[in-house]
């Protein structure tokens, strides 16, 4: 492989800038600056001459500070410090940008001017940025929690263990990450991807001071491999928790200019509608037993007995549970559009993104079939009738249940995310969790105060989630399955 660095281009320097999303806003004196960022606004009025002049220069692109402020880092180190002003007057640029640094990106670039290998921009409000060179033969490797991913046609090194995330700009950046998915020297990558050493060990203290890489200890292990605390949580389970408290900025819910509100109303029924049984719309009957004794008393894994549940209990269930009682507009808040409803569990903004589909075999009153629940109507509309199918869905619940029999319904509950994403951003998919949760314990509280049996399994579907989604005819990933539910009478 030929080298693409020839002469003095080996030569890395450290350049800084603000985000994107960062501005700066001067008053007409002149005198009061303001940083406005994601995280909120900054007032560095006290900055002195040539901090504001770096942060002015910072806006338009990464600038290296010798060429500003006169004072240039020592060495050809990216991570030595570099020297702020002292003493107690006006804050010089190392403290302006400290105060700053969720809106500061740290490139690393080459002397020759070119665009930056790499840039690690900040995620979150405070985050400390302090490379230090890795030695030629000091192992690193990837974090496990780290993935690259493409984002606006450049590739993305992140980790939601980590405070930035890394824009690999050059080749020769892309190249030294994808050469530590197992553990490696600067020098041994350094052969193999045709940079030199100095190079390539200053992108690696980059990308450890990033987050995204570690940095091997005197016992040649990774402190990460042995933190108790990690290691129950997955790559995706931990990205899953940091992204749905917040969404980036590239990953904004904003839809384009004209795009119509998201899909609000009930879907058709494939065909045929099975009405169902509606009881009195107010209190349980006065034989049933109260929320306090549902509350407190214990509860158990149930034994599947062989009595179905049958029609009328499964209409009341569902009408106590999950009907519509009301729709209309939604608070104007939430944007214009957008239809929200009321329903017996409890949703965040009424915009109600779970459908309910039942799996049904040996319901007195009722078809067998697969079915999806229409809470406007409250009725029951066929979605497949292929016995096969049917009861594919139904082992999956006998199995994760850890029952001898067959429930005679399940309930599989599907997400349509396309309703909450516009309003609740990153979080709408934890949010559905949520109610999947204010769902299931809705349907077990009615269950038992009626006497029969509803309650959430633990199905791994693992492979066969594509089947689930096919036979219940979802357009995936606009609607996914998330959760089930078996229902069974009491002998």
């Amino acid at each position: 492989m030929q080298s693409e660095f020839l002469g003095d281009e080996t030569a890395t320097i450290r350049l800084w800038s603000l985000s994107e999303d960062a501005l700066l806003e001067v008053d007409a004196a002149g005198a009061a600056l303001l940083v406005v960022t994601r995280w909120g606004e900054f007032d560095v009025s006290d900055a002195d001459g040539p901090a504001r002049e770096l942060l002015r220069r910072m806006e338009l692109g990464p600038v290296f500070l010798g060429n500003v402020t006169g004072i240039v880092p020592g060495g050809r180190e990216p991570g030595t410090a570099v020297a702020g002003r002292e003493g107690g007057g006006p804050a010089g640029f190392e403290r302006v940008l400290d105060r700053v640094s969720g809106a500061v990106v740290h490139s690393l670039g080459l002397a020759n001017g070119r665009r930056p290998l790499l840039s690690a921009i900040p995620v979150v409000a405070s985050p400390v940025f302090a490379p230090r060179r890795i030695g030629p033969l000091r192992k690193a490797r990837l974090s496990r929690f780290a993935a690259l991913r493409s984002a606006d046609d450049a590739l993305v090194l992140e980790s939601p263990r980590a405070d930035f995330r890394v824009v690999l700009t050059q080749p020769a950046a892309a190249q030294v990450a994808a050469s530590l998915a197992a553990p490696a020297t600067a020098a041994e990558i350094a052969e193999r991807v045709a940079s030199p050493v100095s190079v390539v060990a200053d992108i690696v203290g980059y990308l450890v001071a990033a987050g995204v890489v570690l940095a091997a200890g005197r016992d040649r292990g990774f402190a990460e491999d042995a933190d108790p605390v990690l290691r129950p949580w997955s790559h995706h389970e931990l990205l899953f928790h940091v992204r749905s408290r917040m969404r980036p900025p590239e990953l904004a819910a904003e839809p384009p200019a004209g795009e119509p509100p998201p899909e609000t109303e009930e879907p058709a029924g494939a065909a045929g509608a099975y009405p169902l049984r509606r009881p009195e719309a107010g209190g349980l009957p006065a034989d049933r037993r109260p929320l306090a004794e549902l509350l407190e008393q214990d509860h158990v894994w149930p034994e599947l007995p062989g009595a179905s549940i049958s029609a009328g209990q499964l209409g009341e269930l569902l009408f106590r549970s999950a009907r519509v009682r009301s729709a209309g507009p939604a608070h104007p808040r939430f944007g214009r559009g957008l239809r929200t409803s009321q329903r017996p569990y409890f949703a965040v903004a009424g915009l109600y993104e779970l459908e309910l589909y039942l799996s049904i075999e040996g319901c007195a009153g009722l078809p067998d079939g697969i079915h999806r629940y229409d809470p406007v109507g409250h009725a029951l509309t066929v979605v497949s009738t292929d016995a096969a199918a049917r009861r594919e869905l139904l082992d999956m619940a006998k199995a994760a249940a850890g029952s001898a029999r067959r429930p005679s319904a399940l309930i599989t509950v599907t997400v349509r995310i396309g309703r909450m994403s516009r309003v609740l951003g990153g979080a709408a998919y934890a949010i559905a969790l949520m109610h999947l949760g204010a769902l299931q314990q809705t349907l077990y509280l009615v269950a038992r105060a009626m006497g029969v049996i509803a309650h959430a399994v633990p199905v791994d579907a693992s492979d066969r989630v594509d089947r689930v989604d096919r036979v219940l005819r979802l357009r995936w990933p606009a609607e996914v399955s998330v959760g089930e539910c078996v229902l069974a009478g009491r002998s």
